[in-house]
């Protein structure tokens, strides 16, 4: 049974359909593609190997077969001078390739190493956990990520992330300490540990009524102010936080080694999909600074 191909583990495919069918598809799941010919002997010895592991592996990658004969422009697209040519792709892009008919256990060594690692799995089965709203399996997901990989950095900080809203300020703070350096996502650990903080401040028990008593008292009382947009930040009430922040700017841009100017960067970074509202606050922020 498993040396027979599933339909949609194997398909056919030209110039008109590869975009969609390896390019797009590549997106959710790697697409191995072979170029060959009717007339290629080393194809015809390729061809079962690649239909068998496409139907034993069931779908964690997609096989699709371009007859370079019938679909030239596009085998010269991808600098195919000799068949069999076959190329992986992921996330839309070609990943790597070989040439020739190797033996099945090369094969599979190849595909092997274009799949996503089972880390990188239970990470996007968090994703999507994440966006059904069901927080606490996202996190055992993230959990068995790192158990799996604890190199896996974007994943301790997927979790940190999910953990200082959801859970543990104080684990969320102890795994981005664990996260190494790294210019991919260093402006992402300073904005969830000034996300931690301001989980911190939500906690504490401070209220909104005192620290706007001690502004009232004294409005140049940037303390009180710094607190309130940590406050509002850890309410999600992001606007008014950015608000309290560029108040602090624009009377006192160095005020605490320039406290107020690195939380707002960092409340950008936290809340970088709403596009309008980090337009509309960068201008202001700009005119603040200038």
């Amino acid at each position: 049974m498993h040396n027979i191909p599933m339909p949609d583990h194997a398909i056919d495919v030209d110039t008109a359909s590869f975009e969609q069918q390896v390019l797009e598809a590549s997106k959710t799941v790697p697409v191995v593609v072979d170029f060959w010919a009717p007339w290629c002997a080393p194809c015809k010895v390729l061809k079962p190997i690649l239909e068998k592991l496409a139907a034993e592996y069931e779908g964690r990658f997609r096989l699709a077969k371009v007859n370079s004969d019938d679909n030239q422009a596009l085998a010269a697209a991808f600098g195919v001078r000799s068949i069999p040519d076959v190329m992986a792709f992921r996330d839309g892009k070609p990943l790597s390739h070989f040439l020739g008919a190797l033996p099945e256990s090369q094969v599979r060594a190849f595909i092997d190493g274009v799949l996503p690692k089972p880390s990188a799995l239970e990470q996007a089965r968090a994703a999507a956990l994440r966006a059904a709203g069901d927080f606490e399996a996202a996190i055992a997901a993230l959990r068995s990520a790192l158990a799996l990989d604890p190199s896996n950095d974007p994943a301790r900080l997927d979790l940190a992330e999910l953990l200082v809203e959801h859970a543990s300020a104080d684990e969320a703070e102890a795994l981005l300490a664990a996260v190494r350096p790294n210019v991919d996502w260093d402006a992402r650990v300073d904005a969830l540990r000034a996300a931690v903080s301001f989980a911190r401040m939500r906690a504490s028990g401070t209220t909104e009524a005192t620290l706007a008593a001690k502004l009232t008292a004294n409005p140049a009382d940037h303390g009180a102010r710094f607190a309130l947009a940590e406050l509002h930040a850890g309410a999600h009430r992001y606007r008014e936080a950015l608000d309290a922040l560029i108040e602090i700017v624009r009377r006192d841009k160095d005020w605490n080694d320039g406290a107020a100017r690195k939380q707002v960067i960092n409340i950008f970074n936290l809340v970088e999909s709403d596009d309008a509202l980090v337009s509309e606050y960068r201008k202001k922020f700009a005119s603040a600074l200038y």
